[in-house]
């Protein structure tokens, strides 16, 4: 069950205020003004039916415009409050570990030197997940705001293509995988490298960590079509389910199958991967009817 917040139910009352207040006298005074249109004799009669239809029109549109606003405001609430629940959740679970083997350390319960370096250990590697999570966050945040400012210069892609795969062979550590590259030449995009690389880093690091330990197969095709570069990631993994689809690009939002299968992650990579790609004017999407999952990247294509 979800949690209403305090903004929720005093918007949901502004709804009811507002239905109270301006509807039901709303339709009292229009079927007034009909009846005084049809039986009314004389022109005062017809001139007062116009006015109170005129004015019920006036009210009515009052209303609407108050409750899209309202609407709006209670949307924002829930996106804020789901936010929060999310942002409280990815924080908690770093913390209580970091406060359990700190505790553990404090009270002397570890006497064993060796055991004594694993808790320390553990502690730096939450640690370093909880700066990890807060830097991911304010760079987000920067972004989605306009605040992060991007280099414009011409980015050959085979360069962009190149740091993607480099940077995937450093986080696979030599695990086993089969990816196939297919880059039409002499393409290029305005943009930052480096935050451009961060795209198609986050986008290949998926999609080696959600398929099968057995058989992983990646394939990176970049080819032109119209004034777009076009960048597909694909994998032979589960793909994302159909009812998930829509939420995948959200803020901490992870698919099924990561969790079930204890795969790690915070959830921001896809909404990191979107907010660069915006901001430099392209776009992203999940495809359909790929066995395993497709990403596909559009960026303007630089012309001479």
């Amino acid at each position: 069950m979800r949690f209403r917040s305090p903004t929720n139910i005093q918007l949901r009352r502004a709804q009811l205020v507002l239905i109270l207040a301006a509807v039901v006298p709303t339709i009292l005074m229009t079927a007034t003004g009909i009846i005084l249109l049809v039986v009314g004799q004389g022109s005062i009669a017809i001139v007062a039916g116009i006015l109170v239809l005129a004015f019920c029109t006036s009210s009515l549109t009052g209303y609407l415009l108050g409750s899209i606003f309202v609407s709006r405001g209670a949307s924002l609430a829930r996106v804020q409050n789901d936010f929060l629940s999310s942002v409280s959740h990815e924080f908690r679970t770093p913390i209580t570990s970091i406060r359990m083997f700190i505790e553990t350390l404090r009270d002397g319960r570890v006497t064993d030197p060796a055991e004594q370096q694993r808790c320390l250990r553990i502690v730096g590697q939450e640690m370093e997940r909880l700066d990890g999570l807060v830097t991911k966050l304010l760079d987000l945040s920067r972004i989605e705001a306009g605040k992060q400012p991007f280099e414009r210069v011409p980015v050959p892609v085979a360069d962009l293509v190149k740091d993607a795969i480099t940077a995937l062979d450093a986080v696979r550590m030599g695990d086993e995988l089969k990816l196939e590259v297919e880059v039409h030449p002499d393409l290029e995009v305005m943009g930052d490298r480096l935050a451009l690389g961060q795209v198609f880093v986050n986008l290949l690091v998926n999609a080696w960590k959600y398929t099968p330990k057995e058989n992983k197969c990646i394939t990176f095709r970049v080819y032109p079509h119209k004034k777009y570069v076009v960048f597909d990631v694909e994998d032979n993994g589960d793909g994302v389910p159909p009812g998930e689809r829509k939420y995948i690009f959200e803020t901490f939002e992870r698919g099924s199958g990561a969790i079930n299968a204890g795969t790690t992650g915070s959830g921001l990579g896809l909404p990191i991967v979107r907010a660069i790609t915006k901001a430099h004017g392209g776009d992203v999407h999940l495809m359909g009817g790929t066995a395993g999952a497709c990403f596909r990247v559009r960026l303007p294509r630089r012309t001479s």
